[in-house]
């Protein structure tokens, strides 16, 4: 997977202006990695900011940027390969730390007059490595200590000035250094779980070689933000798009802390929400949070719309063109609008990237992996301006922002809920009895994890109806009915998941329950797929 961000102008200037007013930030530019964004998060958990900007941001743009470190990814590239991707060779000139990571490395030296070559033998996986020097950059990483390799080709000759901090049993230049220009690299991928060293060796990165401190908090997240809402908003009238998740809910709080009543909260019911969730949304809403929130009951519309569709592109397209529309007309009824607001998070931004080719070079520099609705789906003469002020965020962090404003704990910890609902958990045709027939079956899922005190134990239990029939007998009779999938993931950021071990008696209890309850299906099978190669959601 190959995922390169180049943020819209508009972006990169609100970092340049966040760059002037706190020089707390780390870089990374990324060269195609599917690991860049879990980088920023690494480097976030050390109460540092960072962004990922693509590999041809100029040393002069950085330069302005003012970064206290720029850190270059992995990638799926050979360094020597044509059409390989580089980096503005200035910016080994600009005085600031780099740390470059398994391909960002090669580059390094490739690019400083070192090489690299195809190595005799790859190294995929675990392996242990052995400290030369144990200070700087790997101060009080253990010698032995695991990190996770992937890679075909290795360094063969380093720079001059450079010297070996660390080597594997198959790759003597592990980690490699000059420490008079601050120029670091290291073969491994140290933001992985995998690597046990590996958040150590990224600290003494960030603190001591380029001596940032933790100013990265919620709270400045969260004074940054709404300075940033007002000065964008002024005293122009928000419209916000309210699901009930916590993205939404959060961005609701922090509007209304901003802007107060010139924001307006709107629900459009789909028709794809999960059972009672509708009811439950506007009660929270109104009873607890005292925020006024406009229902819009467009259900049969949404349905029509994507009505006979099956390729799971196409229903998000369609169903993000509805919203806005939906949003268009009921700005004109509630009176004039020019914002809209939503939750659109970073993995959001990242895995709605489109496929772009260079037309220089050929080089692919992007993969779209699915478009999110509030990405891919707006349509291109959308009249609103868009405020998307948790856009930098990943989940876990959005979680952290609800809390520090006052959102409830019920609404924090919810897991999450596509923003085309059910509509992309029927695989096919959706129809008001496969709505039905999944409604019930994810109510039963829900229940049952929560029974058995599992919620806050996994990042997401649901349901998924294909569609096929398949044999079955019920009562001595011959049955011909619907599969229900159960997807069960943990995950820490939605970027990569893993199935959950869920206890047996757990699995049996939801698949007798649905087979017994939900007329219309008489067969579960347990999602044992992990992402990658996999997806959290079927489509």
């Amino acid at each position: 997977m190959n995922t390169v961000v180049t943020l819209p102008t508009e972006q990169v200037s609100q970092m340049e202006n966040l760059g002037k007013l706190n020089r707390q930030i780390i870089i990374i530019l990324d060269f195609g990695s599917q690991y860049s964004e879990l980088i920023a998060r690494r480097i976030r958990e050390t109460q540092v900011y960072s962004e990922v900007l693509s590999h041809r941001t100029t040393s002069e743009r950085l330069r302005k940027l003012n970064p206290k470190g720029i850190i270059l990814s992995g990638g799926p590239n050979s360094v020597y390969a044509d059409h390989a991707p580089h980096c503005d060779p200035e910016i080994w000139n600009l005085g600031i730390p780099i740390l470059g990571v398994c391909y960002g490395m090669q580059l390094m030296v490739n690019q400083l007059d070192g090489e690299v070559a195809q190595a005799d033998r790859g190294e995929y996986g675990k392996a242990s490595l052995y400290i030369d020097d144990p200070t700087d950059l790997l101060t009080n990483v253990e010698d032995g200590t695991t990190m996770w390799m992937s890679h075909g080709d290795s360094v063969i000759k380093m720079p001059s000035g450079f010297e070996v901090l660390a080597h594997t049993n198959n790759t003597p230049c592990a980690a490699i250094a000059h420490h008079g220009r601050k120029l670091y690299g290291v073969q491994f991928h140290p933001e992985v779980v995998h690597s046990l060293g590996g958040l150590a060796l990224i600290r003494n990165f960030v603190y001591h070689i380029c001596h940032c401190e933790p100013t990265w908090t919620t709270e400045a997240f969260v004074e940054e933000a709404i300075r940033e809402i007002r000065a964008k908003v002024g005293e122009k009238r928000v419209l916000l798009a309210l699901s009930g998740g916590v993205d939404s809910s959060t961005l609701a709080f922090l509007l209304y802390k901003a802007i107060g009543e010139q924001l307006t909260c709107v629900f459009i019911d789909q028709g794809f929400m999960r059972k009672l969730e509708p009811e439950r949304l506007l009660k929270l809403f109104k009873e607890q949070f005292h925020i006024p929130v406009e229902y819009v009951n467009a259900r049969d519309r949404f349905l029509s719309t994507i009505a006979g569709v099956t390729d799971p592109e196409e229903k998000r397209r369609r169903i993000g063109h509805e919203f806005i529309r939906v949003f268009e007309e009921t700005s004109k009824r509630l009176g004039h609008f020019d914002y809209l607001a939503q939750g659109t998070l970073y993995p959001d931004v990242i895995e709605s990237a489109d496929t772009n080719v260079d037309p220089q070079t050929g080089e692919r520099v992007a993969v779209k992996i699915k478009s999110h609705h509030n990405v891919g789906g707006l349509p291109k003469d959308l009249r609103f301006k868009l405020v998307e002020p948790l856009r930098k965020l990943f989940k876990d962090e959005v979680r952290k922002v609800g809390r520090s404003i006052g959102l409830p704990e019920e609404i924090v910890q919810r897991q999450p809920f596509p923003g085309p609902g059910l509509a992309i958990r029927i695989l096919g045709e959706v129809t008001p009895e496969r709505l039905n027939i999944l409604r019930d079956a994810d109510l039963i899922v829900r229940q049952e994890i929560n029974k058995n005190g599992l919620y806050h134990e996994v990042w997401q239990a649901f349901a998924v109806l294909l569609p096929i029939r398949s044999v079955g007998v019920m009562g001595d009779k011959r049955t011909y009915a619907y599969p229900i999938v159960l997807r069960i993931v943990t995950s820490e950021d939605g970027m990569t998941a893993d199935w959950a071990r869920i206890p047996y008696n757990v699995l049996e209890e939801i698949s007798n329950r649905i087979v017994n309850e939900v007329k219309g299906v008489n067969r579960v099978v347990y999602d044992i797929t992990s992402k990658p190669p996999g997806t959290i959601e079927w489509e």
